[in-house]
């Protein structure tokens, strides 16, 4: 990722508007939900001291600090999302995925729930992960497919970013494989309606699909298809 790369996605979640934007888009999706498969990944994981990276507003940090047992700090590199979880009760600091600052081998479990594809250093970030995890540490990362949502991709007649291929569905057990000695995946598929006016918020939402808010109307609603990948990946016991 280049520095433009890096300045751009510290913009977009400077303030929560942007991501808001982005969510709201999936109000009318049928399918699978990736983000329960998140939570029963970690529940499954038994784990009583938990890191999550880039959890942005803390949605899913919520639901983490609900489980019995379970002690959770988050780390988000932007200002604004801390401040938003710590208002609701988490204990959340600024931070960088690349440089964590904590002991090696200090947490059972590590949550990356979209946002690994947003590192400048992809293996930088997963070795500093697999550092704080204990031996026999899990961790969970969430990411989305190369073809994911490819319809508003196509509607805007764009590629995606290369950064933005960097830990996808497709990549992301090879990617993991470097630094973890076991890797699972539980995909996750559905779809989801949008009408004009969802499709111009989410295209004011992120620069590179920018077009769409200025797109002619469209004739009806657009249907997109999602899927999503929950990887869990276990570092080496010795």
């Amino acid at each position: 990722m280049s520095d433009d790369d890096a300045s751009f996605v510290r913009e977009q979640y400077a303030a929560p508007e942007n991501l808001r934007a982005r969510k709201s888009a999936y109000e009318h999706a049928d399918g699978d939900d990736p983000r329960q498969f998140v939570v029963e990944a970690v529940a499954a994981a038994n784990a009583q001291r938990v890191l999550e990276v880039g959890g942005g507003e803390g949605e899913l940090a919520r639901r983490l600090v609900g489980e019995p047992g379970v002690e959770l700090v988050g780390i988000d590199q932007s200002e604004a999302m801390v401040e938003i979880q710590r208002a609701q009760g988490i204990d959340a600091r600024v931070g960088d995925v690349q440089d964590l600052p904590f002991a090696d081998g200090e947490f059972d479990l590590v949550v990356a729930a979209w946002m690994l594809y947003h590192v400048p250093d992809l293996d930088r970030g997963l070795a500093e992960i697999a550092r704080v995890l204990r031996p026999g540490g899990v961790l969970v990362a969430a990411t989305n497919s190369l073809q994911h949502m490819e319809e508003l991709w196509a509607l805007a007649q764009r590629e995606r970013p290369a950064h933005a291929r960097t830990f996808r569905s497709e990549n992301g057990d090879a990617a993991l494989r470097r630094h973890f000695a076991k890797v699972a995946r539980r995909d996750a598929r559905g779809t989801v309606t949008l009408d004009d006016a969802a499709i111009r918020r989410f295209g004011a939402s992120w620069r590179p699909l920018a077009s769409l808010a200025t797109m002619p109307p469209l004739q009806g609603p657009l249907r997109a298809h999602m899927h999503a990948t929950i990887f869990v990946a276990e570092k080496a016991v010795f």
